[in-house]
């Protein structure tokens, strides 16, 4: 086995584990949410008798480490369950969910990875001139702001002063293409604020860190322009660190936009995790979140195969 494929096997097997690890934690975490389950779908009136013929069928009478590995055994046959408040198999009820979760997360992705890369590299050009600081400005201020403030500040000017997009979201399977990005641009620009500027300090960092190097010394007293120097030399050197955060902002879009969702009332799995809670609709809260964790340590892992695979270096031990 070459090294490269020891170490992908490596970041497998302990991605696998934190997957496991994870499992635990949230079936413990919604085991011990307050109130009873059978109870909260029956309602106070219920007597006695109907709460007990409830939990048995719902399997809350059996012990609780035998009601963990029935879940997990079922989650990895591809069966979550059916849904408690709507009778629906959940697969089928989180299918648009997600699809819906992956549009809006991707067209964030295509908004703010451009436009951080530019900025980043315009800001290392013209380090410590106005240009950059004031981009450090922007991409501070950004940083600072909550989802659910920077969501209600866009709405304010572009869907109630001026008027161009609408406030909510609501889409559903038959809105044609130009419908759904409409629908989206909202919670999109939302998103992509949020996750910009961190992608765009990295890439400024990266850059740079690789500014002062010989190797681009020597390329400027070549001759060569600014921007040869900068693209053909310090770039491609940079691209693994900023690779790797751009992966981890995409995790963020996808497993972050529970509260853009709720803003917009987006129907995204977000938005489905939230009212499954309300409902107390365990099944769907366990699988949604599996979900969301899943989603992020797969690219977390990415991102971690991206790195050795751009930086060999990795791959030796120091």
């Amino acid at each position: 086995m070459t090294s490269i494929a020891k170490i992908i096997g490596q970041r497998v097997a302990l991605g696998a584990l934190t997957l496991w690890i994870v499992s635990l934690i949230i079936f413990a975490g919604v085991q011990l949410l307050p109130g009873d389950v059978a109870t909260e779908l029956l309602g106070q009136s219920a007597t006695p008798e109907a709460v007990a013929a409830l939990r048995k069928s719902l399997g809350l009478d059996m012990p609780v480490y035998l009601r963990y590995l029935d879940w997990l055994g079922s989650i990895l046959r591809g069966n979550f369950g059916t849904a408690l408040a709507s009778g629906r198999d959940i697969a089928e009820l989180i299918r648009p969910r997600l699809f819906n979760t992956l549009v809006l997360a991707v067209s964030a992705a295509v908004i703010s990875v451009p436009l951080a890369l530019l900025g980043g590299i315009v800001a290392a050009v013209y380090r410590n001139t106005f240009i950059d600081r004031a981009i450090n400005v922007v991409t501070l201020a950004s940083i600072s702001f909550p989802e659910f403030f920077v969501a209600y500040i866009l709405i304010l000017i572009l869907a109630v002063h001026v008027a161009v997009f609408p406030s909510l979201s609501d889409v559903d399977s038959s809105t044609s293409f130009l419908g759904r990005l409409t629908a989206i641009a909202l919670p999109a620009l939302t998103l992509a604020v949020v996750v910009l500027a961190h992608m765009m300090r990295m890439t400024r960092t990266s850059i740079v860190n690789l500014l002062g190097n010989q190797y681009i010394e020597t390329a400027r007293l070549k001759g060569l322009p600014e921007w040869r120097v900068l693209v053909r030399h310090a770039l491609p050197n940079a691209l693994a660190p900023i690779a790797t955060v751009v992966v981890l902002n995409l995790a963020y879009l996808i497993t972050g936009v529970v509260v853009v969702e709720v803003v917009f009332v987006y129907p995204g799995l977000g938005q489905l995790i939230v009212d499954s809670v309300q409902k107390r609709d365990v099944p769907v809260v366990q699988a949604c979140s599996l979900i969301f964790a899943s989603t992020y340590v797969l690219l977390n892992l990415m991102a971690d195969v991206l790195s050795i695979i751009m930086n060999p270096r990795l791959m030796h031990p120091k």
